[in-house]
């Protein structure tokens, strides 16, 4: 007997399963933690701007909104990868190897269905855009009203700003899913 012969396409598809799942678990761990650090980020910031008086230090806000906003968003579409493909495929190819009536891996399908569940996406939305959006541009009007703005560090902050209203595209869209 060979190690092999213990080995069936349905095995395989299971492991396949737990790994996704424990990625999943992983991702949404990461992601929901970038929201926290990046609070936590902007509001030291903002406190070491005040402390200061140095209206310059305010567009370290967007640029930490850019890159952990973009980091969100990646980790965001794995994990909303991962649960389309076990419902998709892997559901589906492990439901036809077993013969299963009805969903293989129905939480997939379920949570999704749930009242409410669209409400709570949307709410979802409002807060990532306030985070990745809405705080950096205030960081930034707040730069371009102090009162000595240098040319250089303007220019920086209107790239800023078309990255920032790139982000939120990306969001907007990611809301529709």
């Amino acid at each position: 007997m060979t190690c092999t012969d213990d080995v069936t396409e349905s095995k395989v598809l299971l492991a396949e399963y737990d790994r996704l799942k424990e990625e999943q678990k992983t991702r949404i761990g990461f992601r929901d933690n970038l929201l926290y650090f990046t609070l936590a980020a902007a509001t030291a910031v903002v406190a070491i701007t005040a402390q200061s008086g140095q209206s310059r230090l305010l567009l370290f806000v967007p640029a930490i909104c850019l890159i952990l906003g973009w980091t969100y968003l990646a980790n965001d579409e794995k994990v909303s990868a991962i649960g389309d493909y076990v419902r998709d495929r892997l559901g589906p190819r492990l439901g036809e190897l077993t013969s299963a009536d009805g969903a293989v891996f129905g939480w997939e399908v379920y949570h999704r269905d749930v009242a409410g569940h669209t409400v709570r996406k949307r709410l979802q939305s409002a807060v990532d855009l306030f985070t990745y959006m809405v705080l950096p541009m205030v960081c930034t009007t707040a730069f371009w009203c102090s009162p000595v703005v240098q040319p250089l560090l303007l220019l920086a902050s209107l790239g800023q700003t078309l990255a920032l209203a790139v982000l939120g595209l990306q969001f907007l869209r990611r809301t529709e899913r």
